[in-house]
């Protein structure tokens, strides 16, 4: 049987990792740093981000849509769900905690000329708001800073513990620009404390589970 949403526009729509209940969509870019670029050639149209509930059918939009507006993908923890949305006119990033058929409640605000908006994201549990580029950069619930390697993206911060997931790469022949019969691609969990000292390191790959439970693969 097939089912359908109230409100159908053909958007791809990905379910939010640790629950069940919503899969979400945006209607455009999900950027922060793109604002910029935007900024050079006179702004951005805006995007919305839209939640759909496959308890109900119902399709839920928190904000309409603003000139110049992002917002990020949303994370689900604590019985809430968490995203942040980014007004380059305004210049800030605001964390919302969001239910369904509520109003969005802001957690916490950002000015936006103090953050990286590369790869600005939320993560960890409770949430926290972080950015990696040349450095890993935790901006709420409090400051961390500390150089990570290119292939490390943060994805759990728990118990003051932050676990990275980075990509290995064996066997790949530059010369001949082609993977060999001994290729292997693969993750390492990397789990790192604060001030970004390696406490351990293992193969494996995190995946969150529907019950919020997280899984090494």
């Amino acid at each position: 049987m097939i089912r359908r949403f109230r409100e159908t526009e053909g958007r791809y729509i990905e379910k939010i990792a640790g629950q069940d209940r919503l899969a979400f969509a945006h209607s455009d870019t999900n950027d922060f740093f793109d604002l910029i670029e935007w900024s050079k050639s006179g702004g951005y149209q805006g995007s919305v981000i839209m939640f759909f509930d496959f308890e109900t059918g119902n399709v839920y939009r928190p904000f309409a849509k603003k000139r110049n507006v992002v917002y990020s993908d949303p994370v689900y923890a604590e019985g809430f769900y968490y995203f942040l949305q980014g007004d380059y006119d305004e210049k800030k990033i605001i964390l919302y905690r969001y239910i369904p058929e509520q109003n969005p409640e802001k957690i916490t605000e950002l000015n936006a000329e103090e953050v990286n908006l590369y790869n600005l994201r939320i993560t960890g549990n409770p949430v926290h708001i972080v950015s990696q580029d040349e450095n890993f950069e935790c901006y709420y619930p409090e400051k961390i800073s500390f150089t990570a390697a290119g292939n490390e993206t943060a994805v759990l911060i728990e118990d003051r513990k932050i676990y990275f997931e980075a990509w290995i790469e064996e066997g790949w022949d530059e010369e001949k620009n082609c993977a060999t019969d001994q290729y292997k691609y693969y993750n390492r969990i990397i789990v790192r404390d604060y001030m970004g000292r390696k406490l351990s390191e293992e193969a494996g790959s995190l995946y969150q589970a529907a019950d919020g439970a997280w899984w090494i693969a």
